[in-house]
């Protein structure tokens, strides 16, 4: 895959071709993003408890599964390189794959929507619980990219 960062020299001993240590570190950072958004909204729920309403979490919810539906099909699926199994082939794991990205953007457009409507529009005291929101949901849906795109996969997986 074409990403545009080909040019970009890292030290081998943070990005290279070795499987082990590109795969580690971009599952390590994917977790990171995801531990962050939702420790993000953790915060934002016991600081104003009052200020954030429940129905709010329903974006990281979606995002969560967004991630989970993104991650759940690998690339050789994709290609139907490696696919020996289920009733749709390739063209039903690609349209996994594009169901769990629209819900992850989706997520990110919801949180954005509660930001600027319920936070930045209205005359509310605090903003953070609206940032925090959507702070959430792209941390989460980057999480998922680089978990999805970063990792180097093997053959048979």
């Amino acid at each position: 895959m074409v990403w545009g960062f080909e040019n970009i020299q890292l030290p081998a001993c943070v990005w290279s071709e070795n499987v082990d240590k590109r795969s580690a570190l971009a599952s390590l950072l994917a977790g990171i993003l995801f531990f962050l958004g939702w420790w993000l909204i953790i915060d934002v729920h016991a600081k104003y408890p009052n200020e954030i309403s429940n129905v709010y979490h329903i974006c990281g919810i979606f995002g969560t599964f967004s991630l989970l539906m993104v991650n759940s099909v690998s690339n050789a699926q994709i290609r139907d390189d490696a696919y020996n199994g289920g009733c749709l082939g390739p063209r039903g794991a690609r349209g996994w794959l594009f169901i769990g990205f629209v819900m992850g953007f989706a997520a990110v457009i919801a949180a954005c929507w509660i930001l600027f409507a319920d936070f930045v529009a209205m005359d509310v005291k605090y903003h953070w619980p609206g940032v925090g929101l959507f702070l959430q949901n792209v941390f989460i849906f980057l999480g998922s990219l680089t978990y999805k795109f970063g990792r180097v996969e093997d053959n048979w997986s």
